[in-house]
Order: C-alpha cells, then sequence, then structure tokens
C-alpha cells in the first residue's frame, strides 16, 4: 500500500512539475532564429506589411533617431536603437545604418521576435503570433509618453 501511495504522489508531483514546465516555454522564440528584417516578412504576410509600412516612417523611424542624434551622446543614442531598431543588442540584430540597414526602424521582429526559422520552415509555432499589451509596454510604457510628450498608438500600427 505505502509504495502504491509513493509512485501515485511522484506520478502527481512530476505531472505538475510538467505542466509548469509547459506553461513557462516561450513558443517561437529560440536562440537560433536570426532576424531576416521585415521585408522578408512580406511575401507571406503582404496585407500585414503593407500597414506596418504606412506607420514605420513615423515615431518608430530611425529618422527619428538620427535627427535627435546631435543632442544626445552616444550611450543616449543607444538607448534609442532599443525601441527604434530591430533587434538591436541581441545576436543578428540592428549593428549599424551601414551594416544592417534592413534592421534599422522598429520592424515586425521587434515584437514577433527573429523570424528566421518561421520564414525558412513556414511553421507558426515558430514566431511569437499572439501579442498584448505587455509586448508593447517594452518600448510605449508610461515614462516614455511623458517624457516625449506621445500618446501611443499601441493598437494602430501594423496590425
Amino acid at each position: 500500500m505505502r509504495i502504491k501511495n509513493y509512485f501515485a504522489r511522484v506520478g502527481v508531483f512530476l505531472a505538475l512539475v510538467g505542466i509548469y514546465g509547459l506553461s513557462c516555454v516561450n513558443y517561437g522564440i529560440t536562440d537560433s532564429a536570426t532576424y531576416v528584417g521585415s521585408k522578408a516578412c512580406s511575401e507571406c504576410h503582404a496585407k500585414e506589411y503593407s500597414n506596418y509600412s504606412k506607420f514605420s516612417k513615423k515615431a518608430h523611424s530611425s529618422a527619428s533617431v538620427k535627427i535627435m542624434a546631435s543632442d544626445l551622446d552616444s550611450e543616449e543614442v543607444k538607448d534609442c536603437y532599443g525601441c527604434h531598431a530591430t533587434g538591436y543588442g541581441k545576436p543578428g540584430g540592428f549593428v549599424s545604418y551601414e551594416e544592417t540597414p534592413d534592421l534599422a526602424d522598429a520592424g515586425c521582429e521587434v515584437c514577433h521576435g527573429p523570424g528566421s526559422l518561421h520564414i525558412q520552415d513556414g511553421d507558426p509555432e515558430l514566431i511569437k503570433r499572439k501579442l498584448d499589451v505587455k509586448d508593447c509596454e517594452v518600448c510605449h510604457n508610461a515614462d516614455r509618453v511623458e517624457n516625449f510628450n506621445f500618446k501611443p498608438l499601441i493598437f494602430g500600427g501594423a496590425h
């Protein structure tokens, strides 16, 4: 009887650990995926790319950073790249306007993650599909709204 209870408890424990572990998995984001730029997304997602293109030259634009750069030191400019460029500070992400021009603006992969594996395979599980406000608040947060006096279009952009 004791052995039976022991195995039942171990089984329940392992099941709970497995369920918890699966809930922590970040589908679509892997260490091996690389950034490809928004133009690569347009082949299958033409409508979304068209919408993105209408908004990408506004506040998300690298042009905003270039305009403000003369008033900022190099570290402050680098801080801007986190929201105004794709993948800055991450492997395969934006490095400079000369080296990685296709990643110079805030593109699809800022929110959806690096797209190389998704594009290569077509598997929707290899990209972050379901976004919520928390994803947007990485850049569109209260401090930035106050400091830059802008009202973010969290639900108005690419989609």
